[in-house]
């Protein structure tokens, strides 16, 4: 793991095509803006928690309700 200090206005650059800026500071909270390429998907870490999850749980089979539907 990278760790970068920066201050507002500047930048961090991944890659060619990625740039996160640091817009505000706040007590205890950082605006970022990325500009990246629409391919490239951006979503805070608790909400990709959230639909890994949550798809996960859509994947399980109920084995008992699959026994009753063959009765």
């Amino acid at each position: 793991m990278l760790v970068v200090s920066r201050k507002k206005g500047e930048s961090i650059l991944i890659g060619d095509d990625i740039e996160i800026l640091v817009s505000k500071l706040d007590d205890g909270s950082v605006k970022l803006a990325i500009d990246a390429p629409k391919s490239v998907s951006i979503l805070r870490k608790e909400l990709y928690k959230e639909v890994k999850d949550e798809n996960k749980n859509a994947t399980k089979i109920d084995l008992d309700l699959l026994k009753n539907l063959k009765k």
